[in-house]
């Protein structure tokens, strides 16, 4: 269901229970901080502009993406624009994770993300993929409940890895969103977390749609990543969860897998465009967070908003895809 329109091709769909209605593909903002390469301060300014002309109006960042610089470059872009741009940080990494979670360290991290959002209250805070038994306990969620009493923060919600921490997360009161790896090559989401999520009123968000790339079909085997470039040094999960780079594939593997997706790919599509609508054609979804290192990106990612829903034939297709040839091969936590 549409809940609103602008004059840009963007569609926007309610965020659960909330008054705001969100674009359905929105701006992941851990390129603008680390980890993609370098993007300039001036670059970055120049994404989140052309993200606000093109109707994106969900900006995604932590506090850990470049050690505050995201936060802080839409902190500033907000503040000279007059945008009112919703944004959802996250909280659980930087300084905490793995063992120093309290009352208090999670209220210095909201603190640190008010100051570098220069606002008073933050819209959506989320759990930042902080360990599994940390969620179960669940005190966590009385500290961020205090903090939203406060007037600290809005609303929260959690970024997870896997379904079973996506399940443990909605048996919590006052949750409002989940932030969940789903993409062509990751669908386990549509069986066990979409119809539970639905039943609570819960948003999803989805972040790496392509897949770290490999969905927008241009990658090869012979491409090459930066130093900086998590898809160079994190591909056997090295440094942090492998699922965040490539999905949790074999980069090579990853590639070849891509190259046979082409067969599904309709007509007048890119792949890209298949894949992020292909996403949005599952109503549980409430916004996609693609990234982007250039402008361009973002245009492109924006416009699957308005493309026509796949056909049920290339959703069975791409269904037995996944199942024959892909889940085996996904690793890390999922």
């Amino acid at each position: 269901m549409l809940f609103g329109f602008s004059s840009r091709p963007m569609h926007y769909r309610k965020f659960n229970h909330t008054n705001f209605a969100s674009s359905e593909v929105g701006l992941g903002c851990w390129q603008l901080g680390a980890d993609w390469g370098e993007v300039s301060e001036k670059d970055a300014q120049n994404i989140l502009a052309k993200a606000v002309d093109c109707g994106i109006n969900f900006f995604d960042t932590a506090d850990v993406y470049g050690d505050g610089r995201s936060e802080t470059l839409i902190g500033n872009f907000l503040k000279s624009s007059k945008s009112d741009a919703f944004v959802a940080t996250k909280l659980g990494r930087r300084g905490i994770y793995p063992n120093n979670y309290s009352e208090a360290t999670i209220r210095a991290a909201t603190e640190e993300s008010l100051r570098r959002l220069q606002t008073d209250a933050l819209e959506l805070t989320q759990l930042h993929c902080i360990p599994t038994e940390v969620i179960r306990q669940g005190d966590v969620f009385d500290w961020l409940r205090t903090l939203k009493t406060e007037g600290k923060i809005k609303s929260f919600g959690a970024s997870v890895e896997s379904m079973e921490e996506a399940q443990i997360c909605l048996q919590q009161d006052g949750l409002a969103s989940l932030q969940i790896i789903f993409n062509v090559f990751r669908q386990k989401p549509i069986a066990e977390l979409f119809e539970a999520a639905k039943a609570k009123s819960v948003a999803l968000i989805v972040r790496l749609p392509l897949a770290s790339g490999l969905l927008g079909g241009k990658l090869t085997k012979q491409s090459n990543f930066s130093v900086d470039d998590h898809r160079n040094y994190n591909r056997d999960g090295q440094f942090f969860n492998v699922g965040e780079t490539f999905a949790g594939l074999p980069f090579e593997l990853g590639v070849e897998l891509a190259e046979e997706l082409r067969q599904f790919v309709p007509e007048n599509l890119t792949m890209a465009q298949m894949a992020m609508r292909w996403i949005l054609d599952h109503e549980a979804v409430t916004v996609v967070i693609p990234g982007a290192t250039k402008i361009q990106q973002v245009a492109d990612n924006a416009s699957a908003s308005d493309l026509p829903p796949l056909g049920e034939e290339t959703h069975r297709q791409l269904h037995k895809f996944y199942e024959q040839k892909v889940a085996q091969h996904i690793r890390g936590p999922y």
